[in-house]
């Protein structure tokens, strides 16, 4: 009951054909070809835009953790130079 034949299919056709006429269709797939390239592009530019967020927070980490070795590095010779100097 619920399964739609090829006949079934191509009559709907010819009365959609009939109804609304050739260029009001062809016009209706232009439109729906457009739309959906718009979808495309706009969902390709969303996912560089997340890409390049994605990397640059991990760019960021990356130089706050050689920020901090450096820091850590520093304040260590700082100690050890006081210490050293204290001793003598």
């Amino acid at each position: 009951m619920g399964n739609i034949g090829w006949a079934q299919l191509l009559i709907v056709l010819v009365i959609v054909l009939l109804l609304f006429g050739t260029k009001k269709l062809r016009s209706l797939g232009g439109d729906l070809g457009s739309a959906v390239k718009g979808f495309k592009k706009a969902i390709s530019d969303k996912d560089a835009d997340f890409e390049e967020d994605a990397s640059k927070d991990v760019s960021k980490e990356a130089s706050k953790k050689v920020e901090d070795k450096t820091e850590q590095s520093t304040t260590q010779q700082t100690e050890t130079i006081k210490q050293s100097q204290k001793s003598e």
